[in-house]
């Protein structure tokens, strides 16, 4: 089940430093970033054991998840937002702003077998 959760921020007249610790089990294991996406959509799939993390550094993008019971529309708008995705979470991430930048952080290196494309057949959304 996708989780919004807010990350650890320490603010000063210097700026603010957003910690990623202790987000994922087995820890961090891979890290990437989605930029330029202009209107496309990126992901479409979900993944056998791989969870991953989702911040939006800069911009803004909005996320689909089915999580197989229900549908849920996430807004990453700031970068002290986080959104866990469980492997059974099949996501869509969209609605990118042009400045967006979206990290993932993943407990598992990349693994071509682990991608699961089907969708779930639709259900109720949930706007979060």
């Amino acid at each position: 089940m996708p989780r919004l959760i807010s990350l650890q921020t320490f603010s000063s007249d210097k700026g603010n430093l957003t910690v990623f610790e202790k987000i994922l089990p087995e820890g961090i294991k891979r890290v990437f970033y989605i930029y330029g996406v202009n209107q496309e959509s990126r992901g479409g799939h979900r993944h056998k054991t791989a969870i991953n993390a989702l911040t939006c550094v800069n911009g803004s993008c909005k996320v689909y998840v089915h999580d197989g019971v229900a549908e849920h529309d996430f807004l990453l708008d700031t970068p002290d937002k986080c959104l866990i995705l469980d492997p059974e979470d099949w996501h869509l991430m969209h609605n990118f702003t042009n400045e967006a930048v979206l990290l993932v952080l993943s407990n598992k290196h990349f693994d071509r077998e682990d991608y699961i494309y089907e969708p779930y057949e639709t259900t109720e959304l949930i706007n979060v």
